[in-house]
């Protein structure tokens, strides 16, 4: 019994909210049936691009060991498929890095991307809504690597950016959207008609036509009685 309970795995803190809280929400307010049917998150993406003149070998070693910590996975490295002479990249050159992570592993990276990565970011506003691809799957972007507490800034000689992808079953965005909502991400609130601020504070005046023209007075006709 100790040795059963010893190798049992917790599940991650986001997977527990997503069956307990999320699920029931997303049954309701779509009227889905079946459990199975409810939309989830099946895999994220992590992608680094890398510009030509940053290749070496120590930058090349410095961010894989910043991705494999964040991501708690070692990323692969991607290679130029072609020669492209306008961006003076030779076909098989390292143009990036990326990872890909399922179960577990997707369920505690989503978490601390919410709870610790995404509060830290500077002049954060809320994540724009309009990244949704049409098909329930939303990229990001993150300037700089420092912002997950894994990485230690002082062993960061250069910033790096990179691209996230949520992938889900949603099939569509507006389903997507609740899904991430539901499960914490913070997303910019919608604008609102007539709210403080905008247009709407103010009363809408009517529009006046245009001024009648004042009536011209016709000159005087001559007396034909009188003579010339």
């Amino acid at each position: 019994m100790t040795n059963t309970a010893a190798t049992e795995r917790k599940k991650p803190r986001l997977r527990e909210k997503y069956e307990r809280d999320v699920i029931p929400l997303l049954m309701q307010k779509f009227s889905i049936q079946n459990r199975m049917a409810v939309p989830r998150v099946i895999k994220v993406g992590i992608n680094m691009g890398v510009r030509k003149e940053k290749e070496s070998k120590e930058y090349f070693d410095e961010v894989s060991k910043h991705l494999a910590l964040l991501a708690g996975q070692r990323p692969v490295v991607t290679r130029a498929r072609k020669s492209i002479a306008g961006f003076k990249v030779r076909e098989n050159d390292k143009v990036g890095l990326k990872v890909t992570l399922r179960r577990d592993r997707m369920w505690e990276f989503l978490d601390r991307l919410i709870s610790l990565a995404i509060p830290r970011l500077r002049d954060f506003r809320g994540l724009s809504r309009k990244a949704f691809d049409g098909r329930g799957n939303y990229t990001m972007g993150i300037s700089e690597q420092t912002v997950f507490p894994e990485v230690d800034a002082d062993s960061v000689n250069q910033e790096q950016g990179m691209d996230i992808t949520v992938v889900t079953t949603a099939g569509d965005d507006a389903k997507a959207q609740e899904l991430l909502l539901a499960l914490g991400m913070p997303f910019q609130q919608p604008t609102k008609q007539g709210a403080p601020g905008e247009d709407g504070d103010k009363p809408a005046r009517k529009k006046s036509g245009p001024k009648p023209e004042a009536a011209k007075a016709e000159p005087a006709k001559a007396d034909s009685t009188k003579s010339s």
